[in-house]
C-alpha cells in the first residue's frame, strides 16, 4: 500500500493503534513508511514510552516538565538499558527490532502470589531455571532469612510501582539479575536488601525505603528511574564500573550513595558494556538558567589580551563611566585637601590659575621658550601606537577590551590531564539523579572514583566530599542550597570539575583543603552566602575561565597556606573583595577580570603571599587591591582601573613587590602607602566604626579602612559541621614557603604606570623606609607624590612625574625623603614643594606653573645638580629657617615677563649656603634660547644609575628603569578612604 495513498493526517491516527512490534516491522517497509513511522514522536511514540510500566518520564527525576528532545530515541535507550543484564548469555543477543528481548523457548515465566503457582519468594527462586522471569502479583513478600539468587533471573512486579513491596535481604550469587517495578524495605535483621560482590544486577523502576543496596567489586550495578528514599543509599566498594541514572535520592541520614575503595584489577563481564552504554548516552544540559547577571559595567571592563583569550572591545569614556556609576562628584571631592596643601603658591602660579582661561594665558604658556624633555627614559610608554590609538598611559579614557573566559573545550585542547579525566568512565557514574533534602549526595573516599553529569544536588548539608586521594568528574551539573560547602575535596583529592552551576549554598561553593589538587574550569559559581571557593590547609587546584559572581563574601578565599592557580576568571559583583589571601595564603593569580565588587578587588592581608599577574582589576566600589597587615607577594603587570576607592593601597607592616602595573582612572588615590597609629582609631581597629554605609564626598570618613576585614575574619567559619582541625600544624615553615621567593625586608614598588587618578598619584604615610623607582606618575588631578608621614628615608629614585593636576612632588615636614634622577615635568603646581629633610640631586624640574624646587622649613636638606627651568615663578625658592646647601644646580628662565628672581632665599637665614649655581637667562637678541637638555638627556634616564641593582623581573610595561624600591608601612588605618576592605 503506498503512503500517498491517503492523507499524512489520516495514516497517523491509524499508526496510532499499532503496538511496538508492528511499528518496528512498519519502519522496515521502505524509506517512506519509515519517515512516516518517525513523525509520530510527539503522538505514538510518547504514548507508548509514558506507558511503559518499567521506566518514568525520560527527564525524570530532576526536570519531569520538560519534554526530550525524541521521544522514540528515549524510548529506544530505555530498550537499550533493559537488555544489559542478558549480554553476557550467547542465546540472548539483542534483536534489531525494539524488543526487549528475544524470548529463548524454554524461558519460563512464572507467577508468584496468592493463588499462583508459588506463594512465597523463596519458593519460587528454589524453582526457576536460568533467565526464568518471575512476576510478582501485588502484595508484600517477607522473608525472616538471606535469599541467595543462584541463577540469572528476572524479578518483576505486576501492576503499578508501590503494589509490590520486598522485606527482604538478596545475596546475588549468579552472573546477572534483573529487578524491576519493586519496593525494596528492609527485614528485621538487616538494612541490606540487596548485595552483590562479583555479579551485574539492573535495577528499573525500583523504591528503596530506608534500605541500603551494596556492591561490591568486581561486581557492578546499572540502575535506572529508581528512587531512593527514607534514609536509603547505595554503597559502592571498589566497583570498577557501575552505573546511576535517572534516580532519585532523598531524606538520607549519610551519603545517599558513597563510592569507597580503588576499582578492583577484576573485571566481570558486564563492564565492557556499561562503558558502551555510557558512551552512547546524550550529553547533558546544564541544569537550571546560569547566565550571570549583567551589570552596567559588564560589558565595558576589562583590559589587555591575555593568551588563547576572545577579547570583546567597546570604547569607554571616563566621563559616562563616572556619569553612570554616580562617582563624578566623588572625584570632584577628593582626599587631596584632609589636612595638607601642597604648600603656598606662588604669584606667578596664582596669576597662571586666574588667567588660565584666557587666549592670552595659553599663548604665554605655549612659547618657544620651553625646553624639550619629550625624550626622557619613559616617554615611550606616552607616545601613540603605530595606529595612532594612545597607550594606556596617556589615554584620557579607560581600557575598553574585555576579556571572555575560554570555553571547556578550549580549556580540553590545552591541558592533557583535564582531557583525560573528561573521557574517563572508571567508578561510578552517575546522570541525571536527583539528590534532594538529606545530609549528604556523594561520599567518595580511599582511592574512590565517580563521574557525576547533569545531576542536581538541592537541599543537603553538602553534595559532594572527595577525601583520600579520591578522584570525582563532575561535569554540567546544578549545586544549590546546601547548608554547607556545595563540594568538599580533602586529603589528596583530585578530579574535573567542569560547567556546573553551583550556587546558593551556605558555605563556599567550592572547598578545597589538606593537599586536593582538583582542576576547575567554566563553571558558575554564585549567589553563595559566604564566598564562593575556598582554598586552606594546603589545598592547592587550577581554577580557571570559571564565572564566580554575586558572592556574599569572598569570590575566591586563599588562606593556611593555600596555593592555588587561579587564572583566566571573571569575579565580579561580590558583596565582599573579589580575591583574598590571608593567613599564609599563596596562590598564582593571573589573568583574571576582577571588577563590579562592593570591597577590594584583592585584598592580601596577615601574611598572604601570592603572585598577582596580568590581572583586570576595574570598576570596583572600593579599591582595587588591599596589602594590608603583613602582607606580602609579587603585584606585576596588571590593569588596575576605574575603582571608586584606590587603585592600590599598601598599608600595615605590608612588603608587597608592585612591578610595571598600571593604575589608572581609580577616584580616589593611585597608589597609597600608609600607616598611623592614634587612639582615634581604635574604633576602626575593632571593625566597629560608624557610618560603614557612608560614600560621601567628606575625606575624614575614610579614617575606616584597617582591620574592619580583620574582625569579618574571625567570624569565618572554616570547619564544615563542627570539625576542628589543628591548622597550624599543617602549614609549611617559612623558609619553606619563601624558598621560591627573592627575599625583601621591606615592599618594592617599581616601574608602575599611575595615570588620571582622583586624587594623588602616589600618596605616602609610613614611618618605615619607603624607596620608589622609575613610575610614571601623570595626569592624575591632584599632586603627583605626596609624602605626608617619613620618620625615615624615602627615596623616590628616577621617576617621571608629569602633568598632574597639582605640584609635581610635595614633601611635608619632618619627613626623611632623597629625590634622585627624577623628571618633574609640566605640573600645575609646584614641581617640587620640599618642607622635610634630604636630599634634592640630579633632578630636571621643568614647565611647572608653580616655582620649580620650594623648600621651606626648617629642615637639613641638599639641592644638588638639580636642571630647573619654571614657566612662573622662581626656579628654587628657599623659605624659612631651612639649613643645608644649594649648590651646582642648573637653572633656566622661563617666561620671559617673569619677575621672579630664579634663585631666590629669605633674607636672614644663615644656615643654608649657595654656590655655584648657574642661572641662564634669555638673550634679547635671539628669538629662541639653544637650551636643550644634555649630557645626560632629560631625566628619568633609560639605564640604572650607578650604585642600583638591576632588575631581576621583566616589566611587562617595558620600562627599562631596573632598580628596585622597598617599603614597609606600620599597624593602623588610613585617614582618607571612605571604604574599609575585608575579604
Amino acid at each position: 500500500m503506498e503512503v500517498g495513498s491517503l492523507p499524512v493526517e489520516l495514516w497517523r491516527v491509524i499508526l496510532a493503534y499499532l503496538p511496538l512490534p508492528d511499528l518496528g516491522r512498519c519502519c522496515q517497509v521502505c524509506l517512506a513508511w519509515r519517515e512516516l513511522i518517525l513523525s509520530l514522536d510527539n503522538t505514538r511514540w510518547r504514548q507508548l514510552c509514558l506507558g511503559c510500566p518499567e521506566c518514568r518520564h525520560p527527564n525524570w527525576p530532576s526536570q519531569p516538565h520538560q519534554e526530550p528532545p525524541s521521544w522514540r530515541e528515549a524510548l529506544k535507550q530505555h530498550a537499550l538499558c533493559t537488555r544489559t543484564w542478558t549480554q553476557n548469555g550467547p542465546e540472548l543477543q539483542s534483536s534489531a527490532c525494539l524488543l526487549f528481548f528475544r524470548r529463548r523457548k524454554d524461558r519460563r515465566v512464572w507467577h508468584v502470589g496468592p493463588g499462583c503457582e508459588f506463594e512465597t519468594l523463596r519458593g519460587a527462586l528454589g524453582a526457576v531455571g536460568p533467565y526464568d522471569r518471575v512476576v510478582l502479583h501485588p502484595g508484600v513478600y517477607e522473608e525472616q532469612a538471606e535469599v541467595a539468587l543462584k541463577v540469572p533471573v528476572e524479578l518483576v512486579g505486576m501492576g503499578q510501582l508501590g503494589e509490590v513491596a520486598l522485606l527482604v535481604c538478596m545475596e546475588q550469587q549468579c552472573p546477572t539479575a534483573r529487578l524491576c517495578n519493586l519496593v525494596f524495605m528492609p527485614p528485621w535483621f538487616s538494612t541490606v536488601v540487596y548485595k552483590t560482590s562479583w555479579g551485574h544486577v539492573q535495577l528499573d523502576n525500583c523504591n528503596f525505603e530506608g534500605a541500603q543496596l551494596q556492591i561490591r567489586g568486581p561486581g557492578t550495578c546499572q540502575a535506572r528511574f529508581c528512587s531512593f528514599s527514607q534514609g536509603s543509599s547505595a554503597h559502592l566498594l571498589g566497583v570498577v564500573l557501575s552505573l546511576l541514572d535517572s534516580c532519585d535520592f532523598s531524606g538520607s541520614d549519610t551519603a545517599s550513595v558513597t563510592i569507597e575503595g580503588p576499582p578492583v584489577s577484576e573485571r566481570n563481564w558486564a563492564c565492557k558494556h556499561l562503558a558502551a552504554l555510557a558512551r552512547t548516552f546524550p550529553s547533558c544540559g546544564a541544569s537550571g538558567n546560569n547566565s550571570p547577571p549583567r551589570g552596567p559595567q559588564t560589558d565595558s571592563a576589562g583590559g589587555h589580551q591575555t593568551p588563547s583569550a576572545n577579547v570583546k572591545k567597546e570604547h569607554v569614556n571616563i566621563e559616562d563611566w563616572q556619569r553612570r556609576t554616580g562617582v563624578d562628584a566623588l572625584c570632584q571631592g577628593t582626599m587631596i585637601e584632609d589636612g595638607w596643601s601642597d604648600g603656598d603658591r606662588s604669584e606667578g602660579e596664582e596669576e597662571s590659575r586666574d588667567a588660565g582661561g584666557t587666549n592670552n594665558s595659553k599663548k604665554t604658556l605655549s612659547l618657544d621658550y620651553k625646553i624639550s624633555y619629550d625624550h626622557h627614559g619613559l616617554s615611550h610608554l606616552l607616545k601613540p601606537q603605530p595606529d595612532g590609538s594612545l597607550p594606556l598611559a596617556s589615554s584620557p579614557d579607560p581600557p575598553s577590551a574585555n576579556p571572555v573566559p575560554l570555553t571547556f573545550q578550549q580549556e580540553l585542547d590545552r591541558d592533557p590531564e583535564a582531557q583525560m579525566l573528561a573521557a574517563s568512565t572508571l567508578g561510578c557514574i552517575l546522570r541525571r539523579c536527583l539528590f534532594r533534602e538529606g545530609k549528604g549526595g556523594v561520599h567518595l573516599s580511599n582511592y574512590g572514583q565517580a563521574r557525576l553529569e547533569g545531576n542536581v544536588f538541592r537541599g543537603l548539608n553538602y553534595a559532594v566530599r572527595c577525601i583520600q586521594n579520591s578522584t570525582v568528574v563532575m561535569l554540567r551539573n546544578e549545586v544549590c542550597e546546601c547548608r554547607a560547602s556545595g563540594v568538599f575535596l580533602r586529603l589528596s583529592a583530585q578530579g574535573l570539575i567542569a560547567e556546573n552551576n553551583i550556587h546558593s549554598n551556605g558555605e563556599a561553593g567550592l572547598d578545597i583543603r589538606k593537599g586536593a589538587n582538583p582542576i576547575i574550569v567554566c563553571n558558575k559559581i554564585h549567589s553563595g552566602l559566604r564566598s564562593g571557593v575556598v582554598v586552606l590547609g594546603n589545598g592547592k587546584g587550577s581554577i580557571r575561565s570559571n564565572q564566580i559572581y554575586n558572592n556574599k563574601e569572598a569570590g575566591v578565599y586563599i588562606l593556611f597556606s593555600g596555593n592555588p592557580v587561579v587564572s583566566g576568571n571573571h569575579i565580579f559583583q561580590g558583596q565582599a573583595a573579589g580575591i583574598a589571601i590571608n593567613e599564609n595564603g599563596r596562590g598564582m593569580i593571573t589573568e583574571n577580570v576582577i571588577k563590579e565588587n562592593q570591597w577590594g578587588g584583592v585584598d592580601i592581608r596577615r601574611g598572604g603571599d601570592p603572585i598577582l599577574r596580568n590581572n583586570h582589576i576595574c570598576y570596583g566600589y572600593s579599591d582595587g587591591v588591599v596589602v594590608g597587615e603583613r602582607g606580602r607577594g609579587l603585584i606585576e603587570g596588571n590593569r588596575v582601573y576605574c575603582n571608586k576607592g584606590c587603585g592600590v593601597w599598601v598599608m600595615s607592616s605590608s612588603l608587597p613587590q608592585l612591578l610595571g602595573n598600571y593604575i589608572t582612572h581609580n577616584c580616589m588615590y593611585g597608589l597609597a602607602v600608609f600607616c598611623r597609629k592614634d587612639p582615634e582609631n581604635a574604633e576602626a581597629r575593632e571593625g566597629n566604626w560608624p557610618g560603614q554605609e557612608g560614600v560621601g564626598g567628606e575625606a575624614g570618613s575614610g579614617e575606616r579602612r584597617g582591620a574592619e576585614g580583620e574582625g569579618r575574619e574571625g567570624q569565618e567559619n572554616l570547619n564544615e559541621e563542627g570539625e576542628l582541625f589543628a591548622w597550624e600544624s599543617d602549614l609549611d615553615s617559612e623558609d619553606e614557603r619563601h624558598s621560591a621567593r627573592r627575599s625583601i625586608s621591606v615592599a618594592l614598588v617599581e616601574s608602575n604606570c599611575m595615570s588620571y587618578n582622583g586624587a594623588v598619584g602616589l600618596y605616602v604615610k609610613s614611618s618605615e623606609p619607603l624607596n620608589v623607582f622609575a613610575n610614571l606618575v601623570n595626569s592624575n588631578r591632584g599632586t603627583g607624590v605626596a609624602v605626608l608621614q617619613s620618620s625615615q628615608l624615602t627615596r623616590l629614585v628616577t621617576n617621571c612625574v608629569l602633568g598632574n593636576g597639582r605640584a609635581g612632588v610635595t614633601v611635608e615636614k619632618d619627613c626623611r625623603v632623597e629625590l634622585r634622577g627624577n623628571g618633574v615635568y609640566k605640573n600645575s603646581g609646584h614641581g617640587v614643594s620640599f618642607c622635610g629633610s634630604g636630599q634634592i640631586v640630579e633632578n630636571d624640574v621643568i614647565g611647572n606653573r608653580g616655582y620649580g624646587v620650594q623648600v621651606s622649613g626648617s629642615g637639613d636638606i641638599k639641592v644638588l645638580r638639580n636642571r630647573v627651568q619654571p614657566a612662573q615663578g622662581c626656579g628654587v625658592a628657599v623659605l624659612g629657617p631651612v639649613k643645608g646647601v644649594v649648590h651646582d644646580n642648573l637653572l633656566f628662565q622661563g617666561h620671559p615677563g617673569n619677575k621672579k628672581a630664579l634663585l631666590h632665599m629669605d633674607p636672614g637665614n644663615e644656615s643654608c649656603v649657595l654656590r655655584n649655581n648657574s642661572v641662564l637667562r634669555h638673550n634679547s637678541c635671539t628669538s629662541a634660547p639653544p637650551w636643550v637638555l644634555e649630557n645626560p638627556p632629560p631625566r628619568p634616564l633609560a639605564s640604572s644609575p650607578s650604585g642600583l641593582s638591576s632588575s631581576q623581573y621583566h616589566s611587562r610595561l617595558g620600562i627599562s628603569m631596573t632598580t628596585r624600591i622597598s617599603a614597609t608601612v606600620e599597624s593602623g588605618c588610613h585617614s582618607g578612604s571612605m571604604f574599609c576592605s575585608i575579604l
